[in-house]
């Protein structure tokens, strides 16, 4: 035994005096099968994606590998129009979903999408999103129809619009526009009497050049730089803040159900990792931004009497409407309710 010792250390000098010392291969923090998630996303690499790009990192960090989660970009394996179908058919594990580009598809989750919802921050609208994602109803209607969950929300910021053309200093302007909105803020486009042009993101760049739609809202400020509609607008909205929508980041339940408890466990990791790294992902793109936007466009202020007045005539009015519409189907009161207890 002792013969064996020195022999291994003579051939450790050895190898550090010949400069040829080999590293042991790094031990996983946590030990598993295995395993590799495909996730799907439209667009490029983005503040949006800030989350599952920290989920990536840190899960292959803690198992050396073992526990890969794969990004494809710009819609690889399917449109984002049928991202739950494919889930569902098992050609990926998860991805990114928006409820507002295929609201007939899952109802109740578009509760989150309403104009003028009470929140009041990044924390708070984490606390409502992750609410409605576990609440029986909701949660429910998505198990059921495509056999996944929300395991997290992308809390994309408060929408404001980018446009061409004259710019809509007060509320009036908007009557005969064109703009693209999506979930309850187009009812409150509506209600101003604009026109409401439902395209995907990826689509909007095209129809604001070319002419056939005057404004687009986005989360503000990183989706309008990210698809580069500030390179063709005039004009800004800077303190509309007409809502937001819900793009959770959902996850098969048969994928999830065969994943060891301890990856289980690095994915509620992950999940903290990825709210922090969108909260500084989204507040770094707002310091590049809007300065460069008050430079070069023109930016709308509106009063808080036309804020208000804006609030009066979308806000209670598209709420009645969803909850008219979707009374028969599920307790639509009781689940816009549950979100206004949980903005408080």
């Amino acid at each position: 035994m002792k013969h064996g010792k020195l022999s291994l250390l003579a051939i450790a000098g050895a190898a550090v005096a010949c400069g040829t010392f080999v590293a042991a291969p790094a031990l996983a923090a946590v030990d598993g099968p295995a395993v590799t998630w495909k996730f799907n996303v439209w667009g490029k690499k983005r503040a949006f994606t800030a989350d599952v790009e920290a989920w990536k990192k840190h899960v292959e960090a803690e198992t050396n590998g073992k526990f890969k989660i794969k990004i494809y970009y710009g819609d690889q394996l399917g449109g984002k129009k049928q991202n739950l179908d494919n889930i569902k058919a098992g050609v990926f594990e998860a991805s990114k979903v928006c409820w507002a580009y295929h609201a007939g598809k899952n109802k109740a989750m578009t509760v989150l999408n309403l104009p003028f919802l009470p929140i009041k921050n990044f924390d708070m609208q984490r606390k409502v999103a992750q609410t409605i994602h576990e609440h029986p109803v909701a949660a429910g209607e998505i198990k059921k129809k495509w056999n996944v969950f929300a395991f997290s929300s992308s809390n994309l910021p408060q929408y404001e619009f980018l446009g061409r053309g004259k710019p809509p200093q007060k509320l009036e302007d908007y009557k005969g526009m064109t703009v693209r909105a999506l979930g309850g803020m187009a009812g409150a486009m509506r209600a101003l009497g604009a026109s409401i042009a439902t395209m995907t993101a990826t689509e909007v760049y095209q129809a604001i050049d070319r002419g056939a739609a005057d404004a687009v809202s986005f989360p503000s400020t990183y989706a309008h730089s990210a698809y580069k509609i500030d390179e063709v607008a005039t004009w800004f909205t800077s303190n509309m803040s007409p809502g937001t929508n819900d793009c959770p980041n959902i996850i098969s339940l048969t994928a999830w159900g065969k994943l060891p408890e301890q990856y289980k466990k690095l994915m509620y990791q992950a999940r903290e990792k990825g709210y922090a790294a969108l909260k500084a992902a989204y507040s770094a793109k707002d310091k590049v931004n809007l300065p460069k936007w008050r430079k070069k466009l023109t930016e709308i202020k509106y009063s808080d009497a036309e804020l208000a007045r804006f609030q009066a005539v979308g806000g209670k009015p598209v709420y009645d409407k969803w909850v008219a519409k979707h009374k028969g189907e599920f307790d639509a009161q009781g689940l816009l309710d549950t979100v206004l207890a949980a903005a408080k």
